[in-house]
């Protein structure tokens, strides 16, 4: 099977997967639409509404500070998609073009890339994460940097890989002797036929930069108040779970259904890579 035609077969095989698709479409519809029909500001003070229940005034609630739930839901998520597409296109950029220069170039250059990515992956990534984040300051932007650079290493990792595969193949070997500009060869042969595996990294990196990245915003290290992003908003309203969950149980429904949605997609998309796999199906 192949084509778009296989690609449905196999979704519809999928369930899994297929459900991502339409869970990720629904956040989709919800965050960039939401909000032009519900048109609440989600930092507007209403002191005398605090922690006020789900209901007709609002329909999630309010926080601590009486602001209305689901307007910091919608805007929220606007900004958790922005950061993790950001995030990842930056690690997604820099990664693979190291570890696709590693792989092709081989010898010391090769050596000294992967000793300093095998370093940087021996941590844990969020512990990373937070370090950098601390050592550059408390903002969204450095916040969204950190984990970009804990990402990077896996990026270059599985560019690599695919770099030392794809480079002893004839077509490359004929390039190579034909005496085509390096530059050429690695974007037209060697990144054009190894980037299936690099587009399943990317897609479950896009759940694990949400995750860090509200982790650190949990954590104080991200966006700041009273900016509405789902790590902040949990932590702010922490304190208040027992006697008002809806507070922070909202934005960490959404981060647990965001990170699951790019999850089940880039599981899915692996299957859809893998031939064996696919012929099974």
């Amino acid at each position: 099977m192949h084509g778009m035609g296989g690609l449905a077969h196999f979704l519809r095989s999928n369930r899994m997967a297929s459900f991502g698709i339409v869970l990720l479409g629904l956040i989709l519809i919800a965050v960039l639409v939401g909000p032009i029909f519900y048109e609440v500001s989600p930092t507007r003070l209403n002191i005398l509404k605090r922690l006020a229940p789900p209901g007709p005034d609002f329909w999630l609630g309010t926080d601590s500070l009486g602001r209305d739930v689901l307007a910091r839901l919608l805007h929220g998520g606007r900004v958790t998609l922005v950061v993790g597409c950001s995030v990842v296109a930056l690690a997604f950029a820099v990664g693979v073009t190291i570890g696709m220069i590693s792989g092709f170039a081989g010898g010391w250059l090769d050596w000294f890339i992967m000793r300093l990515a095998d370093a940087m992956l021996s941590f844990p990534s969020l512990v990373l994460a937070i370090a950098l984040a601390a050592a550059f300051g408390p903002s969204l932007e450095n916040a969204m940097l950190a984990v970009a650079i804990t990402l990077m290493p896996q990026f270059a990792r599985v560019a690599r890989g695919q770099a030392v595969s794809v480079s002893v193949k004839p077509y490359v070997e004929a390039a190579v002797t034909l005496g085509l500009p390096r530059g050429r060869i690695l974007l037209r042969y060697v990144f054009a036929n190894g980037v299936g595996p690099l587009l399943v990294q990317a897609t479950l990196a896009l759940g694990a930069a949400i995750l860090q990245t509200a982790s650190l915003g949990f954590l104080g290290l991200g966006a700041q108040p009273p900016a509405a992003e789902w790590g902040a908003d949990v932590s702010i309203n922490l304190d208040f779970v027992r006697s008002a969950p809806w507070v922070a149980l909202a934005p960490g429904a959404g981060i647990l259904l965001t990170v699951m949605a790019f999850n089940l997609i880039g599981d899915g998309l692996a299957e859809w890579m893998d031939p064996r796999r696919r012929a099974v199906i």
